[in-house]
């Protein structure tokens, strides 16, 4: 009698792991297919395991953040998807700031703040991960990842754990050299100064408070849609192209920031590809103006059978 294949949740026990899975339970605009195989690591040496399995096995890899500023495609993601949240560690190292790469952006904020540490105020309400902040230099009210980050430690394609200086990421607007290297982010230091509490606190309030004023916080999205581009700010763009409000299926352009699209509840990844695109037409027909995707897309169509 043949001895039947371990299952993959056989195999590796330790880690939670859920298959056909829909992403749509984790992205920010409550939208997106199925992915294969969904794992949830705990630790760097749980990434390394399951990085060499899906080498082994010839599967695609994917990792994803917080899921903030992401669309997954209705059709899903093949292979094995990686949700680094369960590393979420967050210490303070003098007026350094440590933390893995699942850890929310904001947390780390908060814990920089109730130890005195400035810099990363800016970054107060941007909902996504350190990991995702690192991938795409995440920045708001003028200040960017990139100008408080001392090292970022990565896993390499090739399985190999090192760290990355400041100047090795190659920063620039939403942009990292993590997005060409096909590494994964394990971990970011922040290099902080000394500062007085009640002040970063009153700032990063101040920011928050903006930030509640201005963007559509009360429904599912996919934050800002597309990169500012030079000589120009994005949502006056759409908002004089007469877009703002615009629907297609369930996703609206919102009307409280036309830089945003929000799922008004049954809204499909279809729909925001749908409403980016037709916001790029538009906007390059009346203004002669590239609009290019802030947010990441991944995944496959939805094949109709």
């Amino acid at each position: 009698m043949l001895q039947k294949e371990p299952t993959l949740v056989e195999l590796f026990p330790q880690i939670e792991i859920k298959l056909a899975e829909p992403l749509s339970r984790y992205t920010y605009t409550k939208t997106g297919g199925k992915a294969d195989i969904l794992a949830f690591p705990k630790s760097i040496a749980e990434v390394q395991t399951l990085v060499k399995y899906a080498q082994a096995q010839h599967l695609p890899l994917t990792v994803i953040g917080n899921a903030s500023n992401l669309i997954v495609k209705d059709g899903g993601i093949r292979g094995l998807v990686l949700i680094l949240t369960a590393m979420a560690a967050i210490k303070v190292q003098d007026t350094n700031v440590y933390a893995q790469a699942g850890a929310k952006l904001i947390d780390a904020t908060v814990v920089a703040a109730n130890a005195g540490l400035t810099g990363i105020e800016f970054a107060a309400g941007i909902p996504g991960s350190v990991g995702g902040a690192m991938f795409m230099n995440a920045g708001a009210y003028g200040g960017e990842i990139s100008n408080a980050v001392q090292t970022v430690t990565v896993l390499l394609a090739d399985g190999t754990v090192t760290e990355l200086s400041r100047a090795a990421l190659h920063f620039a607007y939403r942009h990292s050299i993590i997005q060409e290297n096909h590494s994964i982010v394990l971990a970011a230091t922040f290099a902080l100064a000394a500062g007085d509490e009640a002040t970063i606190k009153a700032k990063m309030a101040d920011f928050n408070a903006r930030r509640s004023a201005r963007q559509p916080l009360e429904y599912p999205s996919c934050g800002s849609v597309f990169k500012r581009p030079t000589g120009y700010f994005t949502g006056k763009l759409i908002h004089e192209a007469g877009l703002q409000g615009h629907i297609i299926g369930d996703v609206q352009i919102s009307t409280k920031h036309a830089g945003f699209m929000i799922n008004l509840g049954k809204g499909t990844a279809t729909d925001y590809m749908q409403l980016i695109r037709y916001v790029q037409t538009v906007v390059f027909e009346q203004f002669g103006v590239a609009l290019e995707p802030e947010v990441r897309i991944i995944g496959e169509e939805l094949i109709d059978a």
